[in-house]
């Protein structure tokens, strides 16, 4: 068994749509990137990588990379999957926090957790999904910016 941990942040910034683990969310505000931005992804992404050995993000999509602009992050979890499975790994689970002032997520926590479930190819029992935001304290509490970090286990088959 091995596993992984992802972080990633993107600045929030006005007349971007806001996508949370493959979800668009109604705000006023999205996130700042070169792809989607779609912080939760990109976590669960660099778990994975991590868990695999395979280093980050940004190795495998870097920003300077046509191809990768606008692109979802869902087609980003996708292609590491498939170098998960590739490797003959398995996830076993997967357990992310979102970290944002705003907006609040338990509307879409079961649509988030459907979508990246139905990407990594697993049960969304698989798939946890909490959310917090920081009273008010740093780039997250001023609204700046959202934050993400996942863990995952995976297992040789």
């Amino acid at each position: 068994m091995r596993t992984g941990i992802g972080f990633d942040v993107h600045r929030l910034v006005k007349d971007r749509e806001l996508v949370l683990g493959g979800v668009k969310i109604t705000s006023p505000f999205g996130l700042l990137g070169h792809s989607d931005a779609d912080v939760l992804t990109h976590s669960l992404c660099d778990a994975l990588l991590g868990a695999l050995g395979l280093g980050d993000i940004g190795e495998h999509y870097p920003d300077t990379e046509a191809k990768w602009k606008d692109i979802s992050s869902l087609v980003l979890l996708a292609d590491v999957t498939e170098k998960m499975k590739s490797m003959d790994y398995e996830l076993l689970n997967c357990d992310m926090i979102l970290l944002a002032q705003k907006p609040k997520i338990t509307p879409y926590k079961e649509r988030i957790r459907e979508k990246l479930a139905q990407t990594l190819g697993v049960s969304i029992e698989k798939v946890n999904l909490k959310a917090t935001t920081t009273e008010g304290l740093g780039f997250v509490g001023r609204e700046e910016a959202i934050a993400a970090m996942s863990t995952v286990l995976i297992r040789r088959l």
